[in-house]
């Protein structure tokens, strides 16, 4: 089988060198040409929570050749149109490509490749680039978990369980938009905060006034999923909906307690958004925060800290802004 990962940054770098460690052959191909080059010369350096060198097989695009059976897709969703048109040629018939991006990409892959060849993964895990050819995983490596679904009938889902099983636990969702959302969820309230305010999700769940927000965007993404009809799944064996769910009071008190502790293992990761905007990039907040204001229009959530999220973010990007925790009093509660 052959396989790759298309866009081989923070994390692909990551899951490409633990998947090579296990001794299974994958391409991990970037645009980053001095990257690549470091790649190639020194091999894949993984600092953070653990510390190796793994030798990798490392290509730039255009270096591409024949066809694969498997492609990680681990850029940025921004391209997702004219990437998936430029990997078609590059995919086999009865070929998979996975997405391992974040928010819900599956639908617009699907009408570009066909749903069959469409798998979707949620990493629970989080990486950050270090320089070329070195990548920190953030995460306690007790963490180091993947939900895998498949859009349409699911070509190669077996075999993509199998590469991610190199670096961590998978587990197989019937209920994959349900395992999307979980993350989303995750997503929207600390990948959100961690680029509005430049902490990390440690921090942001440690401070008072981050972690209210948090736990608001939280409970938002809750009520559009029971709206939308969306069971959220579990997220490492704990039923975040049920933890974080709340009605009166002291449920409340309950949950913003909870956040820290939900939070200690990852404590150290800083949102990929939060790296793009330090390096000039337009970010993904569209398809993050954004992706629970659309669902909460159509099925008639109000969405007010999701939706400061994403204007937050864009003043940021438009340079109106700084990035700074001060910016959490920018919220209404």
């Amino acid at each position: 089988m052959r396989a790759a990962i298309y866009g081989a940054g923070a994390m692909g770098t990551v899951l490409g060198a633990f998947i090579a460690r296990a001794g299974v052959q994958i391409d991990l191909i970037n645009r980053n040409q001095k990257h690549v080059e470091a790649l190639r010369q020194k091999g894949a350096h993984v600092v953070g929570s653990v510390d190796f060198v793994q030798p990798v097989r490392a290509l730039l695009p255009q270096e591409m050749e024949g066809q694969y059976d498997v492609i990680l897709l681990m850029t940025k969703q921004r391209y997702n149109a004219d990437i998936a048109g430029f990997l078609l040629p590059y995919l086999k018939e009865d070929g998979a490509l996975c997405t391992c991006q974040n928010g819900l990409p599956e639908p617009k892959l699907a009408a570009i490749v066909g749903p069959d060849r469409v798998l979707g993964c949620a990493i629970a895990w989080g990486a950050t680039f270090r320089g070329e050819g070195v990548s920190e995983l953030t995460s306690d490596p007790s963490a180091l978990t993947f939900s895998l679904g498949a859009y349409g009938r699911g070509n190669h889902l077996q075999e993509v369980k199998a590469l991610l099983e190199c670096m961590g636990q998978v587990c197989v969702e019937e209920n994959f938009i349900g395992a999307r959302w979980s993350k989303l969820l995750i997503n929207s309230a600390f990948s959100g905060l961690s680029t509005v305010t430049g902490g990390t999700f440690g921090e942001v769940a440690k401070r008072k006034d981050s972690r209210r927000v948090a736990l608001a965007i939280i409970k938002e993404c809750i009520d559009v999923a029971k709206a939308a009809g969306i069971r959220v799944e579990p997220v490492q064996g704990h039923r975040i909906d049920k933890l974080f769910d709340y009605r009166g009071p002291l449920k409340k008190a309950v949950a913003f307690a909870l956040i820290p502790v939900a939070m200690k293992k990852h404590a150290a990761l800083i949102s990929s958004m939060l790296q793009d905007l330090r390096a000039g990039k337009p970010c993904e907040i569209d398809f993050i925060n954004g992706v629970v204001c659309e669902y909460g229009k159509q099925f008639g959530v109000p969405t007010p800290c999701n939706e400061q999220t994403v204007r937050l973010v864009h003043a940021i990007e438009a340079g109106e802004l700084p990035i700074s925790f001060a910016n959490i009093g920018k919220y209404t509660l």
